[in-house]
């Protein structure tokens, strides 16, 4: 049986190594259009690489999917974060967890993982042909499939899976489209918000450990760390966000207002009660040495300027006018939006194969049998914090797994 992967990333490589060890006869290759591989598992965590979540609840992990998550429930119960965990570490790769769930490797590289990957490859024996784009897939009656590759070459192969990762735009997807499966439209995720006429970009480097960030006009909204950059803003409070509202923002046209809670959970009460307390406790001491709330000095300087309120000007002076004001900033900040920042090794998208095309035990299309998917060509996409990477080990392992079923007997 040969087995065929298109695509030398994350999905392909665990496709790959786990269609072998489900059919150790297999002839099984991976075509990679490019001269790299894994190179978002390169770059990933700041070339740390984050393998996973720390989150081994089947429901609890696929709630972290804007797309996908009713698909992903059951596919988690056969391979989820912790069978991740395992699989690394019976390869010699330990993971750690961080304080914010995210796990790495205890080397902190991920040279580790594509080591790792490396390794497995040789040692199964399976073949990598780099530099090899395939221009169409044909499928006989005889259930085989006739690859055309950018070359003129033709090559055979009794199942194949499909792992080239999300497309920025449609025709990225035109190989896929051309055997009949629906593409749901492709929208950029995890993207950073371009802010370029508002003066908060003057505090790039300011990081804030809680926020809660929303979209005005919507009901989408995101908690956790802010940070601000030279372009807008940033951190995993806005990158959530722009994940969920990922099709909303594009429909926007990606021009909106941003509204930003300050508050760490204050509210508006909490908040005024402790404009109150500073009056009364330090009646004397100037505003702009006194951040509250644990904000840092640089944006506590920055929300004073935008309330008009000197920064020498002692708390026993704050009026009712400047406190409302005050407190609405802290409270329901806002921010004009327009336009919006991805990178190109990191890119995410939402949209891909139509999911109700695709079997979730199996990853098999519905459309054409023997032909599977996995990793981000599906219409999958999750939340920053190595929820991406655990759908590709997902659906690789499962779509990798399948390939025994109803394979053709070896000779």
């Amino acid at each position: 049986m040969k087995v065929v992967v298109i695509g030398g990333g994350a999905a392909g490589f665990f496709a790959a190594i786990q269609a072998n060890q489900a059919a150790p006869l297999a002839d099984v290759v991976i075509l990679e259009r490019s001269d790299k591989l894994l190179s978002k598992v390169r770059i990933s965590g700041g070339g740390r690489c984050n393998v996973t979540h720390h989150c081994f609840v089947p429901r609890q992990l696929a709630a972290q999917y804007p797309r996908g998550e009713r698909f992903l429930r059951k596919a988690f119960t056969r391979f989820g974060a912790s069978d991740t965990v395992a699989w690394f570490a019976a390869r010699g790769v330990q993971l750690k967890t961080e304080a914010d769930g995210r796990m790495f490797p205890v080397t902190d590289s991920s040279s580790t993982v594509i080591d790792c990957f490396l390794e497995a490859t040789r040692t199964l024996g399976i073949s990598i042909r780099m530099r090899t784009d395939v221009a169409s897939i044909a499928h006989s009656k005889a259930e085989q499939f006739l690859l055309k590759l950018d070359n003129g070459e033709h090559l055979r192969a009794d199942k194949v899976i499909v792992t080239i990762g999300g497309q920025p735009k449609a025709d990225g997807y035109s190989l896929l489209s051309a055997t009949g499966h629906t593409i749901v439209a492709p929208a950029p995720s995890l993207f950073t918000f371009n802010m370029p006429d508002e003066p908060v970009r003057e505090l790039m480097g300011v990081t804030v450990p809680s926020v809660r960030a929303m979209i005005a006009g919507t009901d989408l909204e995101s908690t956790g760390p802010l940070l601000i950059t030279h372009w807008g803003m940033s951190g995993p409070a806005i990158l959530r966000l722009s994940a969920w509202g990922a099709r909303v923002v594009k429909a926007m046209g990606y021009q909106f207002t941003l509204r930003v809670d300050w508050s760490n959970g204050a509210g508006e009460g909490g908040v005024r009660n402790v404009l109150d307390e500073q009056r009364s406790e330090h009646p004397r001491k100037r505003m702009g040495t006194d951040p509250v709330l644990g904000l840092p000095r640089r944006l506590w300087d920055h929300l004073l300027n935008k309330a008009e309120i000197p920064s020498d000007k002692p708390w026993s002076e704050l009026g009712s006018r400047q406190g409302n004001r005050l407190t609405d900033l802290l409270t329901n900040d806002r921010y004009a939006v327009r336009g919006k920042t991805t990178f190109k090794e990191e890119f995410v998208t939402a949209g891909g194969v139509s999911l109700d095309e695709v079997d979730p035990n199996t990853m098999e299309s519905r459309k054409v049998p023997g032909l599977y998917f996995a990793g981000e060509v599906l219409d999958i996409d999750g939340i920053t914090g190595g929820f991406n990477f655990q759908a590709a080990w997902t659906t690789g392992f499962l779509a990798g797994s399948a390939v025994v079923l109803n394979a053709p007997r070896e000779t």
